[in-house]
């Protein structure tokens, strides 16, 4: 398909994806019943649980703890023993009566979710941190029970995985349930007004951006004696394509998440290429990736994503306009405008100057907040659009081929089938060869659709 061609508009899409969970939508007469039991007052305790106590789900749970009004985080989940024990004694320290976690609400294995879960009332807060494929089941099971939801980016590693996160934000719509998602940056002050100066035309028109990440390598953990593969695969998720989704989409979905912000669109197509160099760990992870997205008006987003020791290292978006350019995005905490394509001092029309701001803090500052004064507030169709313009990357890149948009979000391949059902006793969704290699995308050969 030439790049320039404009298929039909993403929300022809979600429209035939509303018309297919309709089903679901239907009991609107619950959903009211249900709304009620899920709003709290201002001093209301919030009872908290954390299915994922890795370091991003012990600093969620900080994050919702030092929110206005009384918290308890009353349960926790991972698959891992050591993993909730540390998180608990960690948050013991800064946090010591707000940690009301006994031993009977400490939770381990795979289904250990459920039972953290469990343990709540509606309108209690659910942080979800465990790797990316499994946050359509959680989020799921979360809504089911009437809870509200902050959720880890990135937020699938699938098309189907996509689906089944934005019927349960329909749901969460219709229960008054509040849902946010990790994508930081959004709530992050100086960037907030730095956008905002752009769609005043600070700018003029968008002509293209540049979405970056490129810094060392990604660590691999050594598989222990008597390790599991499965456990061995959960540990190191990030090099496993089936629990991570690719470095493309789970490390550089902030700033391509960002450049569609600017934009204010999401791409109708994508081309690209990756693969491994330097890279020699026995794991499935590309070191590098290179994606041309393309928007409906023509205009483009580069995106470069590699992790190579010895290498150039950026971090950030660079936004080129009609009347100047742009340095902003995760990895540039003090945003700037320029009056032209260079960079330089002499050349900044705009820099924040109000107060500092900590965007992980701010983002559970406004969920929290909405819940205690009853305010609409769901993440997930921006969240799971974000996760598909990684995901429609890493298809264009892995099979070389040029992908649209709605091919992308129509996908029904799963890189994880049959995750719903899967025990600590089952096998991993890829298995590594007699010689310890496991399977790695070719362009050209790979199927993504």
């Amino acid at each position: 398909m030439n790049s320039q061609t404009q298929p039909t508009r993403h929300a022809s899409s979600r429209r035939e994806f509303l018309k297919h969970t309709g089903g679901i939508l239907a009991g609107s007469t619950l959903a009211g019943t249900l709304a009620a039991q899920t709003h709290v007052g201002e001093q209301h305790t919030i009872k908290i649980a954390l299915v994922g106590c890795g370091g991003r789900g012990t600093g969620a749970a900080a994050n919702a703890l030092a929110t206005q009004g009384p918290t308890k985080l009353w349960a926790v989940a991972d698959v891992f023993e050591h993993r909730v024990a540390s998180s608990v004694k960690n948050l013991s320290r800064n946090y010591g009566s707000q940690i009301d976690v006994p031993p009977e609400r400490q939770f381990v294995g795979i289904g250990a979710y459920q039972q953290a879960i469990d343990a709540l009332d509606p309108g209690d807060v659910v942080l979800l941190a465990t790797p990316p494929a499994f946050r359509p089941i959680h989020l799921e099971y979360a809504v089911e029970k009437n809870c509200h939801v902050f959720m880890e980016k990135s937020f699938a590693v699938d098309a189907p995985g996509i689906r089944r996160v934005l019927k349960a934000g329909e749901l969460a719509k219709q229960k008054n349930l509040k849902i946010a998602g990790g994508l930081m940056s959004r709530h992050y002050k100086p960037l907030q007004d730095a956008v905002r100066q752009i769609h005043d035309g600070a700018l003029g028109q968008i002509i293209t951006c540049w979405a970056y990440r490129e810094h060392g390598p990604v660590g691999l953990t050594p598989k222990s004696d008597g390790m599991s593969e499965l456990a061995h695969q959960i540990l190191n998720y990030s090099c496993f394509t089936w629990a991570n989704g690719s470095f493309l989409l789970d490390w550089l979905i902030h700033n391509l998440d960002v450049c569609c912000w600017v934009k204010d669109a999401w791409p109708i197509s994508a081309q690209g290429h990756g693969g491994r160099q330097q890279r020699q760990e026995k794991d499935q992870l590309f070191d590098h990736y290179t994606v041309e997205y393309t928007f409906a008006d023509g205009t483009r987003l580069l995106a470069q994503g590699r992790h190579m020791a010895d290498c150039w290292g950026f971090f950030g978006d660079i936004i080129h306009g009609s009347k100047g350019s742009a340095v902003l995005g995760e990895g540039i905490p003090d945003p700037c405008l320029y009056k032209s394509h260079r960079q330089i001092p002499d050349q900044v029309i705009w820099n924040y100057q109000g107060p500092k701001c900590i965007p992980h803090q701010a983002e559970h500052d406004v969920l929290f907040e909405a819940i205690r004064n009853d305010k609409p507030h769901n993440e997930t169709e921006r969240s799971a659009y974000a996760a598909l313009t990684g995901i429609l990357g890493r298809m264009a890149a892995e099979s070389g081929k040029m992908i649209t948009w709605d091919e992308a979000f129509a996908s029904n391949l799963e890189l994880a089938p049959g995750l719903d059902q899967l025990t600590w006793e089952s096998d991993p969704p890829v298995m590594p060869d007699a010689e310890g290699n496991y399977p790695i995308a070719i362009p050209g050969i790979t199927r993504v659709i």
